[in-house]
């Protein structure tokens, strides 16, 4: 019986594994996994479900034992620890973890533990919360190796290991996973050859350093960061409306195009806003925390959802800078982790007391648009009076100014005989449910803070005016409202929507009677009922006045008294807002009037205050408003007022995107604790802090968002740069030193090389925290420039780095390289999101907040995927197949799946079909023969040369599917995607071109 020498290679290589790791127990390495995973659920932090007041999770604490005070551990006796007796013992009342458990440690693992009590049962800090030491380089061997120090740790390994590096991989290889990795598509032929023809010695770290300055290295690795950041263009939830974030996106690709340090990276998004004169640019890039989803249903109580938000910031927080499962803490102190409820909520405060706006982003070209605009209105303006003159064929300076001075009497002595006399009036107090009223000049009533889905403003006066026979509501318009006011709905209703249910005055003899309403504007912006100021008074919170259609402009409701009331010296107005969403009222002003005639008007407060004013008084700025509102009000002018009434509408809005904003100090959101996490069970108040296990802000820092961000991007943090060169670690290898890239926390994995983690989180921080630094280093080390085949299926998860990487590729960098190699990929940078053609009903069949998919045309059509539009409730289809996330949660590490769909996609997908097409057609017009033509494609696709064995394959290929063809004229047009193009040579080229695609070579990054 022969010897299976494969069997035997992977014994030798367990024995030596186990003889080198294992000959000293590490507490870290060895113990605290399986006192983790096994113990600590029950007898661990979490005092709240711990089982016999036992901890084994702090070394006093397990001396002491639990509730029976026998100790669980006594050091260098393990026959006498009660942990050891435990977990060896056969009877079933005594064993732990107890059998019902379904959990049971090995034979090893019990070995383990003995070893580790009688050396002296020694705690160690978790390796990941140590503060990060610059190793030594290690000893090797073969110094020959080594490209750079990345080289001498993981040779030392494998020597440590009897375990030998790979063979360099061959220049083709190394240049199409290099392409893949920075710039996340393959070379083009044209750019292979000039890199296997450049005999410079340094020709890689030239190539290496072309390919960092690239602007599409910036799209490659922004998409990474978009997974944590849990990016998409829509809010998810039931409605999965469209949202503006692709400026937070763009932003993204520049600050990574110019290799910001990734601590400013990381305080810019976690709080660009409130750093000194923060720039366009910082404040766009809070937009990290805005991509959490927003939910839109009638049914929700927004405040709620909310604080859901806030659970999603702090989950993903912790996952992206802390490799934590910092939301595991939400209900309950950590099982395993040393992170307190405590902790999870003072980490909540540090971001809860914020306001989530859309912001107007600067722009030159914009700017100058509006400004020309409004010139040209200005000065269309500035000629109205002019018109009207030559209306009335008045001509001699002297007539002129007598006939508008006549003109514009008449017209105010009508005006005035339809308007009230107002007087406004300051409130004394102020009081609501929840929402912040601040008093401004001129009586006007700011509202700001949290809004409910039924809000109560209640407002005391005090008035000298007798006789009082009306009150007058303005709801004014203001820039920093959602959609420019006057409402304060942000969600479910069109922003700058508000609903006045019900409107009371009532003063110390009781509530008073209205007998009408009236008001400058109505609409309903749901169902077909009226929504006037009439139905603010019926005392049916159903109805009530609204302004729908027509944000971002003043309007005015007028209550008419049932008779003229004489107000005691305090009396009070109460509105009540709310629907099915929350809409209260942003910005308003309170006024009372003698007068009960009067109608609403359209007209500002002071050009309704000047009515009454003669125009012989009246000084000449006030004499100059009161003629242009004569002139936008007269009827011979009306077709010249419309002509700048559209050109005022046609003033470009800047693009919005969302963003953080702290608030004001006077007006602070108070974080509380929740019982079992619950929104409906706050208990006490928690003050934004950080965790006690690791380093704290520094004392007289504001524990503010700024301080946290500087916290989290602290060379002191010991996890920040950990966690960050790992993930890109796993980027490259398709493993990371730690392989759950997503809990650096005690279950997570142990390092495989530990030292080399540490290492390179130096030379990151050491380096001005540069992430090109780090992966140029990283595509120059020896360590990844090795082949990646495996020869003798040992350690085929690659943990000794005994190979180069061979990964499969992630969606987008699927569809970008078919597009690349097809010669169709658009280079254009930023922008809208595109939508590339999909098959029919993804978004719109069986989808709630349907979405007609139209898809894009020209360049849009063959855009990087990174722009390709985001819909969380059906994302894009071949993105699905290939393992894309969804945008909805935070997610570190991608999973590979291997699915027929996949194969499916790669023949049928319109995109692979439209690419094989694209090549097609330049391979039919280019005037170059059959061989050059496969040797086109092939490197085109795979980069490499073809083999004469697989050329030969290629040609028969082709050459068959030409006599298949002309044996079935009818697929040539299905097949080349147009009745115009009807070339059987072109049709069988498309069908090569697929089949090439749908290798597993073209897919894999090797």
């Amino acid at each position: 019986m022969g010897i299976n020498l494969n069997i035997l290679n992977q014994l030798l290589f367990l024995v030596v594994l186990s003889a080198n790791e294992n000959s000293e127990v590490d507490y870290n390495r060895d113990i605290r996994p399986i006192i983790s995973q096994k113990c600590f659920k029950c007898h661990g932090l979490d005092d709240s479900h711990r089982k016999g007041k036992l901890r084994l999770d702090d070394r006093s604490h397990a001396l002491k034992g639990g509730k029976s005070g026998t100790p669980a551990i006594i050091s260098g006796k393990p026959e006498s620890s009660e942990l050891y007796l435990r977990i060896i013992s056969a009877n079933e009342s005594e064993q732990m973890p107890p059998p019902a458990s379904k959990i049971s440690l090995t034979p090893e693992e019990k070995t383990k533990i003995k070893k580790w009590i009688e050396s002296g049962a020694n705690y160690e800090t978790h390796w990941a919360f140590r503060s990060v030491a610059k190793p030594i380089l290690p000893k090797i061997i073969d110094n020959t190796w080594p490209a750079n120090d990345i080289d001498s740790f993981v040779l030392s390994k494998l020597e440590t290991n009897n375990r030998k590096p790979s063979l360099a991989a061959d220049k083709y290889s190394l240049i199409r996973r290099v392409y893949l990795d920075l710039l996340g598509y393959p070379p083009t032929p044209l750019e292979v050859d000039a890199f296997i023809n450049d005999k410079r010695a340094d020709a890689y770290g030239k190539l290496v350093d072309e390919l960092l300055q690239s602007e599409h290295y910036g799209e490659r690795w922004a998409r990474k960061w978009m997974d944590l950041a849990r990016y998409a263009d829509t809010n998810g939830y039931e409605k999965d409306r469209y949202r503006s974030i692709w400026p937070w996106r763009d932003w993204l690709i520049k600050a990574i195009n110019l290799d910001m340090p990734f601590n400013d990276f990381t305080i810019k998004q976690l709080a660009g806003d409130l750093l000194s004169n923060p720039s366009s640019d910082d404040i766009i890039a809070t937009g990290f925390h805005r991509n959490t989803m927003l939910n839109e249903e009638g049914g929700i109580d927004p405040l709620e959802y909310r604080y859901l938000a806030m659970v999603d910031r702090v989950a993903t927080t912790g996952v992206t800078w802390l490799g934590l499962t910092y939301g595991c803490a939400q209900c309950h102190t950590h099982k395993y982790d040393p992170i307190t409820q405590k902790d999870y909520f003072g980490l909540m405060a540090f971001m809860n007391n914020t306001s989530e706006i859309d912001y107007d982003i600067p722009s030159v070209s914009i700017s100058e648009k509006r400004n020309l605009i409004k010139t040209q209105s200005s000065k269309l303006k500035s000629q109205l009076l002019d018109v009207f003159l030559k209306t009335y064929k008045v001509e001699a300076s002297k007539n002129k100014s007598a006939f508008v001075d006549q003109k514009l009497e008449g017209w105010i002595e009508k005006k005035r005989k339809l308007t009230n006399n107002w007087t406004i009036i300051n409130p004394i107090k102020m009081k609501s449910n929840l929402p912040k009223l601040t008093l401004q000049n001129d009586g006007i009533i700011l509202v700001s803070g949290d809004i409910t889905k039924q809000d109560f403003y209640e407002i005391s006066f005090k008035t000298d005016l007798k006789n009082i026979s009306a009150i007058r509501l303005e709801a004014l318009p203001d820039e920093n409202l959602p959609g420019g006011g006057p409402g304060l709905a942000y969600y479910e209703g069109p922003k700058g929507d508000f609903f006045l249910s019900n409107f009371e005055l009532e003063d110390q003899q009781g509530k008073k009677k209205f007998s009408d309403a009236r008001e400058s504007y109505f609409k309903n912006n749901f169902g077909g009922n009226p929504s006037s100021a009439k139905q603010a008074i019926d005392d049916d919170l159903q109805t009530g006045w609204s302004c729908a259609g027509r944000y971002g402009e003043r309007h005015e409701a007028i209550f008419v008294l049932d008779s003229k009331t004489e107000l005691s010296s305090e009396f009070k107005i109460r509105m009540t807002f709310g629907r099915h969403y929350a809409c209260s009222l942003g910005k308003f002003r309170i006024s009372v009037s003698q007068d009960h005639y009067g109608l609403p008007s359209n007209f500002d407060e002071d050009i309704q205050t000047l009515l009454f004013k003669p125009v012989s008084k009246m000084n000449s700025s006030e004499k100059e408003r009161m003629i242009d509102a004569f002139l936008f009000d007269s009827p011979e002018l009306k077709a010249d007022v419309d002509k700048i009434k559209q050109l005022n509408q046609s003033i470009p809005a800047l693009e919005k995107t969302l963003i953080f904003k702290e608030r004001e100090p006077s007006n602070k959101r108070i974080t509380y604790l929740h019982n079992r996490g619950e929104y409906l069970q706050p208990t006490e108040e928690i003050l934004a802090d950080t965790p006690s296990f690791l380093p704290q802000i520094p004392q007289g820092v504001t524990k503010d968002r700024l301080a946290f961000a500087k916290w989290i991007a602290s060379d002191q943090n010991p996890l920040t740069a950990r966690v960050f060169v790992n993930r890109n670690w796993h980027t490259f290898f398709g493993r990371g030193f730690v392989k759950t890239t997503e809990d650096f926390g005690i279950q997570g994995d142990f390092p495989s090389h530990p030292e080399l983690l540490d290492w390179l989180s130096n030379y990151f921080v050491d380096n001005n925290w540069s992430m090109k630094k780090l992966h140029r280093l990283i595509v120059t080390s020896s360590t990844y420039k090795q082949s990646s085949l495996i020869l003798d299926g040992i350690d085929k998860d690659n943990a000794l780095l005994a190979r180069g990487p061979r990964v499969r590729l992630e969606a987008e960098m699927i569809r970008d390289s078919v597009l690349r190699s097809c010669g169709l990929l658009s280079t254009k940078i930023g922008g809208p999101s595109v939508y590339p053609p999909q098959p029919k009903g993804v978004t719109s069949e069986g989808t709630y907040g349907g979405l007609n998919w139209k898809s894009s045309n020209g360049e849009d059509r063959f855009r990087r995927a990174i722009y390709t539009f985001s819909k969380r409730t059906a994302p894009y289809a071949m993105f699905s197949t290939f393992d894309a996330p969804s945008g909805e949660s935070c997610l570190a590490r991608r999973e590979a799946s291997n699915t027929p769909l996949q194969a499916l996609t790669l023949l049928n997908d319109i995109v692979i079909m439209e690419a094989a097409q694209g090549f097609a057609k330049t391979i039919t017009t280019n005037q170059k023969t059959l061989d050059e033509n496969l040797h086109l494609v092939f490197r085109s696709v795979l980069t490499r040369l073809a083999s004469n064995e697989e050329l030969t394959l290629l040609r028969h290929f082709y050459t068959t599917t030409l006599v298949r063809l002309k044996q079935n004229p009818a697929a040539i047009v299905k097949i080349t995607g147009s009745a115009q193009e009807k070339s059987i040579e072109q049709a069988a080229w498309v069908l090569t071109v697929r089949s090439l695609l749908n290798l597993d070579e073209a897919l894999v990054k090797r």
